[in-house]
């Protein structure tokens, strides 16, 4: 008869206390981990669902940090924004309040403070954030404009600003009458007229007016361009009486009116504005062409020269290429454009290609699955161009000090610099863009939010999947902890029993 052993028989024992042991490492490693499996097999039927959620949490942290950057941005423009706007305004202040004292140098308290703002805003269109230009559209690698200091003034053979302006000066007259003429093609007549019809420099004839008993008026010649710009009064054979008046309406350049009305005295010396009534139409006639050349004299050399540096600065920064004036005739009858020759282009970012490209769409980014944001900007913008040219013109102009008129140009000119300062209904200003930018703001926030809460309901199913109660696992690691210890017992007795032990003593 064959007797077994008992370890022969408790094989199975052995097994239960392996199974036990397993169970326990996969608890232990739960808890350590605080999840079910670090595999997805480990997750059985639910490991699908815990891979699309899984990659919805990721797509939802990459735009979170799209949102981060876009918003560094953004700040960072706005606050170029807030300093352009600030920077206008105070040469606007400096322009109203400005004390008409020059300096050695011919300019201003008010042009210095412009002097100031005029780098500011260089230094300020070519902000910089995130590894891109903020202001070149999509040149991002580029500074948005040449340098302060090369626009001003120019580089070698390139004309800047002042060059620009300085030509424009000469364009508009060196006779000291606008471009215009003035004679008396008869005894009793005063013409008025353009030098060369047709041309942009100098005064240009609007209309004429009067009151004057027994004149005659001829308006300006109509026509595109007019064949010959000339308008006149002629006194006839009845002279005025005291007090009427006569009035001729100029346009200047950078599209403004002015007007010199003269008025019949009998005063002699007559006061200024006045022409003195003689003893006929004839003498009449002679003081009121007299009385004319002096008062077109002092437009010419008071609110033209302050319109023609304003016109100069516009045709150099508006303009694409710059405007500048064709010298090639004498005197000047055209302007020309400039070349990269021989002009400074002082935006130098990415250009327009149509109406449809627009500053903004030049830079867009995905903020949510079917959500874009646009952001972009290009300092040649209608907004920036205005603060640019009116702040860089009062910041260019110097006056002489000895000209008697100096006071009078200053103050022409800053009445041009308040003017073109002030918002405009209709023209895109400073605000409209800080507005687009808050709107893009917005809409990364509403982003944000609603990616937040899904992202919180993504977490919180993915951590039901495969997170763990920690309590839940604790206990039933001390469970079988006691029960491992209890099967280790019961299987080291067994492994110790022998059939000796049962046998009688011999």
């Amino acid at each position: 008869m064959t007797i077994s052993g008992v370890s022969g028989r408790t094989t199975y024992l052995s097994s239960g206390l392996v199974n036990l042991k397993n169970q326990l490492d996969l608890l232990s490693q739960q808890l350590a981990s605080g999840k079910k499996s670090t595999t997805y097999a480990g997750l059985g039927l639910n490991a699908a669902t815990a891979t699309g959620l899984r990659a919805q949490l990721a797509t939802l942290s990459s735009y979170a940090d799209t949102d981060n950057l876009l918003n560094t941005r953004i700040n960072v423009a706005n606050l170029s924004l807030q300093g352009i706007s600030d920077a206008a305004g105070e040469v606007k202040d400096a322009a109203t309040g400005a004390t008409l004292t020059l300096d050695s140098t011919g300019q201003t308290p008010g042009q210095k403070t412009a002097q100031g703002s005029y780098t500011q805003l260089i230094a300020l269109l070519n902000s910089s954030a995130g590894g891109r230009y903020l202001f070149s559209g999509r040149a991002t690698d580029t500074p948005a404009t040449q340098p302060a200091d090369v626009i001003m003034n120019g580089t070698g053979a390139q004309a800047g600003l002042k060059q620009l302006i300085a030509e424009r000066g000469v364009a508009d007259g060196t006779s000291g009458l606008g471009r215009l003429t003035i004679t008396s093609p008869s005894a009793t007549s005063v013409t008025i007229g353009e030098d060369v019809a047709g041309s942009p420099f100098g005064l240009k004839l609007d209309s004429i007016s009067t009151n004057l008993t027994g004149a005659t008026l001829t308006q300006p010649t109509a026509g595109t361009p007019p064949a010959g710009q000339e308008m006149s009064v002629d006194l006839g054979a009845t002279n005025p009486n005291e007090g009427e008046k006569v009035t001729f309406n100029f346009k200047l350049p950078d599209g403004t009116t002015e007007r010199v009305e003269l008025t019949a005295t009998n005063t002699n010396p007559p006061p200024e504005g006045s022409f003195l009534i003689g003893a006929d139409t004839t003498a009449t006639a002679a003081n009121l062409n007299s009385t004319l050349n002096t008062a077109v004299g002092k437009l010419a050399n008071t609110a033209l020269v302050a319109a023609s540096a304003m016109t100069a600065s516009d045709n150099f920064f508006s303009s694409n290429p710059p405007q500048r004036v064709d010298t090639s005739t004498n005197p000047p009858v055209a302007l020309r454009n400039g070349t990269p020759a021989d002009t400074v282009f002082w935006y130098t970012g990415e250009v327009a290609t149509g109406p449809n490209d627009t500053a903004r769409g030049t830079a867009a980014i995905g903020i949510d699955s079917s959500i874009s944001v646009q952001y972009g900007a290009r300092a040649n913008e209608d907004a920036f161009v205005t603060q640019l040219k009116n702040v860089a013109v009062y910041a260019a102009v110097t006056t002489n000090a000895n000209n008697p008129n100096a006071n009078d140009q200053l103050t022409a000119l800053n009445s041009r610099i308040i003017t073109n300062l002030s918002d405009h209904p209709g023209q895109q200003s400073i605000e409209n863009i800080q507005s687009d930018f808050a709107n893009a703001q917005v809409a990364v926030k509403n982003a944000q939010d609603r990616q937040k809460q899904i992202g919180a309901t993504a977490q919180s199913m993915l951590d039901s999947i495969q997170g763990i109660n920690d309590d839940e696992v604790a206990a039933k690691i001390m469970a079988l902890q006691t029960s491992l210890q209890a099967s280790y017992q019961t299987t080291s007795a067994l492994y110790q029993m022998s059939l000796l032990k049962f046998l009688p003593p011999a």
